[in-house]
C-alpha cells in the first residue's frame, strides 16, 4: 500500500508539476495581525525587533501551523531587511505604511549603499530559517523570500509608501545609468541572500514584485524582469523559485522568461484560463481574493471550492491567496479555507 505523502512531500511534488489528489496549501502573509497570539507578541515587541530576533521570528512563523494543517511555512520576515542591511533602515509610520529612515535622493546616497557583507548582516534571518527547519523536520515545507530589486528600489527612492511613485520613475527615465547602479547593487545582495536561505533549509524561495504594475508595460522588462532573471541565474541550478508580480499576471510570457518554476497569480485574473495558456510544466499558485477571509465560513468554503474545481485537472497547482492576508481576516475563515483544501476530492466536489 502506498504511503501517504506528508506536507513537505506534497509541496515538493507540486513544484515538480506532479498530479496530486489535492493541491498543497499555504497562504501569503499567513503569520500576522489576524492571529490573537501574534497580537499578544506585538504588545511586547515592535515589528523590527520581532524580525531581527530569531527566536521570536521562529515563534511567529510557526503560529499558523499550530492552528491550521498547512503544507508550508513561510519565514516571518520583511522584504525591507535587504535595504536595511545595505545601510538604509526602515520603520512603520504611526498612521500606517512603511517609511525608510531616509530617501535615496542623490547619486551619493545610492553609491553609499554597502553591498559587501550585506548578506552576512542578514545572518539573523538565516539563523531563524535554520531553527525553523529544525522545528519542522522533514514534515512541512519551508519557504524563504525577498522583494524584487524594482519593488525594493520603489521604497528606497520614494522613502517609503507612495501615492504616485514619481521619484523612482524619474530616476529610471531620467538617470538610467544611476538607476542601473542601484538595481545591480540590489540584485547582487538579493541573490546572495536567497542563496543563504536555500542553504539554511528553504525548500523554495519566492520573489515578490509587489509594485510590478507601477512599471509601464514597455519598461517592465528593463526596469524589473531583467534583474529578476539575473537573480535566478545566480542561484543554484534547479533552485525552486516562485515569482509573484502583482498587477502583471496577464503578462505571462514575460513572467515565464524570468526562469521561475512557479508563477504566483493575483486575484484579478481567471486562474484556470491563465493556466490553460501556459506550458504544462509551468506550476501556478493562487489566487483567492484575500478579502473573502473577512466574510464568513460558508462564503470562504464556496469560493475555495470553486477555485479548486476550476483547477482540478491541472497538475502542478499550489493553492494560495491572490495577495497577502489582510489584518481583518478571521481565523475561523482561514480554518474553513484550509480544511476545504485538505478535504478536497474532485470526485466528491466536481
Amino acid at each position: 500500500m502506498k504511503a501517504a505523502m506528508n506536507s513537505r512531500q506534497r509541496f515538493l511534488s507540486a513544484i515538480q508539476g506532479q498530479a496530486l489528489e489535492r493541491p498543497p496549501v499555504w497562504l501569503m502573509r499567513q503569520a500576522g495581525r489576524y492571529l490573537p497570539e501574534y497580537r499578544a507578541l506585538k504588545e511586547r515587541y515592535d515589528f523590527v525587533t520581532m524580525v531581527r530576533t530569531p527566536e521570536i521570528a521562529v515563534e511567529v512563523t510557526l503560529q499558523p501551523l499550530q492552528r491550521f494543517p498547512l503544507d508550508a511555512a513561510i519565514l516571518f520576515s520583511d522584504i525591507l531587511v535587504v535595504p536595511e542591511a545595505m545601510g538604509q533602515p526602515y520603520h512603520f509610520r504611526d498612521g500606517g505604511g512603511i517609511a525608510m529612515d531616509y530617501r535615496l535622493d542623490s547619486a551619493d546616497a545610492i553609491d553609499a549603499l554597502v553591498v559587501d557583507g550585506a548578506a552576512e548582516r542578514l545572518q539573523y534571518v538565516v539563523d531563524a530559517m535554520s531553527a525553523t527547519r529544525s522545528q519542522l523536520k522533514d514534515k512541512t515545507a519551508l519557504l524563504g523570500f525577498c522583494g524584487s530589486p524594482w519593488t525594493l528600489a520603489c521604497y528606497m527612492v520614494e522613502g517609503g509608501s507612495s501615492k504616485d511613485f514619481a521619484r523612482i520613475k524619474n530616476l529610471a527615465f531620467g538617470q538610467p545609468q544611476l538607476f542601473e547602479r542601484l538595481m545591480q547593487r540590489l540584485t547582487d545582495v538579493c541573490a546572495a541572500y536567497l542563496k543563504k536561505q536555500l542553504q539554511a533549509g528553504a525548500d523554495a524561495v519566492q520573489i515578490f514584485d509587489s509594485w510590478a504594475a507601477i512599471c509601464p508595460v514597455q519598461n517592465y522588462d528593463a526596469w524589473s524582469l531583467r534583474w529578476i532573471r539575473n537573480i535566478i541565474q545566480q542561484l543554484p541550478a534547479g533552485a525552486p523559485v516562485i515569482f509573484f508580480a502583482k498587477g502583471m499576471c496577464h503578462q505571462t510570457q514575460m513572467l515565464l522568461a524570468t526562469g521561475a518554476r512557479v508563477l504566483g497569480m493575483d486575484w484579478t485574473v481567471d486562474l484556470a484560463n491563465i493556466a490553460s495558456t501556459l506550458p504544462p510544466e509551468t506550476v501556478v499558485q493562487g489566487n483567492l481574493d484575500p478579502v473573502i477571509l473577512t466574510t464568513s465560513q460558508s462564503i470562504t468554503r464556496k469560493f475555495t471550492r470553486q477555485l479548486l474545481d476550476s483547477m482540478s485537472n491541472r497538475p502542478g497547482f499550489i493553492f494560495n491567496l491572490g495577495h497577502g492576508m489582510v489584518p481583518s481576516a478571521q481565523p475561523d475563515n482561514v480554518a474553513a479555507l484550509v480544511e476545504t483544501v485538505v478535504e478536497y476530492c474532485p470526485t466528491k466536489n466536481g
